[in-house]
């Protein structure tokens, strides 16, 4: 495989709660190279936590635990906040589900990506603008003049998320962490908005980390895929291979989905058994 950018061995995220340590997260390990790497599973699966745990943006009383998660082979446990700074944004980005809550509603969208490029590079305001202005553009905005003058509300949903992905990747990272991207828009703006992001994957040989609990979209877009139950990972696949998983958990959830190509008078309820949880997490190294 291509070189390994990221390496997570063994990642824990735990919660106190009044009937004790709460395991959101359980044993989780995989490495990412320049791939396109799904994360699956249903709500509350641990696939948001996993990758928020990966920018240690998981804050007390959360604890997050892991014998190593290397970033280019050095453990991001052991640098300090002030280095994490450092880290998130210029070398790993994060794109949020909703961006409504991701920008800030009362500066202009312009302000906002000037501000974080300016805040990892070493440049002057006008060149900031310049680059921001070719960085909307790269994600399919037609008027970026006009959109960086523009406030947040002004925006559509789609519009919205390709503006935080434009923001996400001005730093240019070596990893995206895109965590339910695409799940308010609509079919005909989801499929523009994967397309841009799997152009900027390609053409800058990023890794991606695709977090999302739609299979049949893993399945289209993604390279490998770490299906998720209960914060463990039962399932490792090749995405282009996930309607042949063999695991119960991925079998209910591919047979709960209808399909145009087989379709059924009434959709399989998936039944689940107690050993799942309890069973080791599968490795997603290679």
């Amino acid at each position: 495989m291509m070189n390994t950018l990221l390496d997570v061995e063994n990642l824990w995220v735990k919660f106190p709660s009044r009937h004790g340590i709460f395991d959101a997260v359980r044993g989780v390990s995989f490495t990412l190279g320049r791939e396109r790497l799904g994360i699956v599973g249903e709500s509350g699966s641990g696939k948001s936590m996993t990758g928020r745990a990966i920018l240690r943006l998981i804050r007390k009383p959360g604890i997050v635990e892991a014998d190593h998660i290397k970033l280019d082979g050095i453990d991001l446990q052991t640098k300090s906040e002030k280095e994490m700074r450092a880290v998130r944004g210029q070398r790993i980005s994060m794109v949020m589900q909703d961006p409504k809550f991701s920008l800030n509603p009362v500066m202009t969208i312009g302000d906002q990506i000037i501000e974080a490029y300016r805040l990892h590079n070493a440049v002057s305001k006008g060149d900031a603008y310049r680059k921001s202005i070719e960085m909307l553009e790269a994600v399919s905005i037609s008027s970026p003049e006009r959109v960086m003058r523009a406030y947040p509300h002004e925006m559509s949903g789609g519009m919205g998320q390709r503006i935080m992905i434009a923001m996400m990747l001005i730093p240019n990272p070596e990893i995206l962490i895109a965590d339910e991207p695409t799940s308010a828009l609509d079919v005909s703006v989801q499929r523009q908005v994967l397309d841009i992001m799997d152009k900027l994957v390609k053409e800058r040989g990023m890794g991606l980390i695709f977090i999302s609990h739609d299979l049949n979209l893993v399945a289209d877009f993604c390279d490998r895929v770490l299906i998720m139950y209960a914060g463990r990972v039962v399932e490792v696949c090749d995405a282009d291979k996930l309607h042949d998983a063999q695991h119960p958990y991925t079998r209910g959830l591919l047979n709960s989905l209808p399909r145009l190509d087989a379709p059924s008078k009434r959709l399989e309820v998936l039944q689940r058994d107690p050993e799942w949880s309890e069973a080791p997490s599968v490795s997603g190294r290679i």
